[in-house]
């Protein structure tokens, strides 16, 4: 089938009468076509926005790597991939998360790469906090790992630490928590 004519009203149309899977797979299919550029980004958003809400986040951050790759603006493309960045680490791939970040950096300024090494901390943060708050423990000590790995000021790290023992103690990771406190 040849789908250059195709509109996203079509697409819309046919997307309403689908259940999830139906929709990923549809869109699936159109993607390998020949699509003209604005029906190509809608079926990636389309994709993206399902593969997100079915909590397939790696699924996800891999079509918003393909967003930013056929975009054409650099504010798009950087923001494409810190929303990739952002689904990387909900997947807890947090070296593919650090690889979208650097991709994100290639295609900034020197001041804007400063705010996207800031928003990807925040992110970390309110990802994690998340997490505590679901009561997803583990993923949210992962995460504090990762994050006192990265630049911050002092008390931003002392802060990090005293969740991440915190959540040790939680977990009954002890000898953990016991060697945090002792870097004090």
């Amino acid at each position: 089938m040849v789908y250059t004519g195709i509109l996203k009203s079509e697409i819309e149309e046919y997307l309403k009468t689908k259940g999830d899977f139906m929709q990923i797979d549809y869109l699936t299919k159109l993607l390998k076509e020949n699509l003209p550029l604005d029906v190509c980004k809608y079926v990636n958003t389309k994709l993206a926005e399902i593969y997100e809400r079915k909590s397939m986040f790696a699924y996800a951050a891999v079509v918003y790597n393909n967003l930013a790759i056929i975009s054409i603006a650099f504010s798009e493309k950087i923001r494409h991939h810190l929303k990739e960045t952002e689904l990387f680490i909900r997947a807890g791939a947090f070296e593919k998360a650090d690889r979208a970040m650097r991709k994100a950096m290639a295609e900034a300024n020197t001041i804007e790469k400063e705010d996207i090494y800031f928003t990807v901390k925040d992110i970390y943060k309110k990802i994690s906090e998340e997490y505590e708050q679901q009561l997803k423990r583990n993923h949210a000590a992962k995460i504090y790992e990762k994050l006192l790995g990265m630049k911050m000021l002092d008390s931003e790290r002392q802060r990090i630490k005293e969740k991440l023992i915190r959540l040790y103690e939680k977990l009954g990771k002890f000898r953990e928590a016991k060697r945090l406190e002792e870097k004090k």
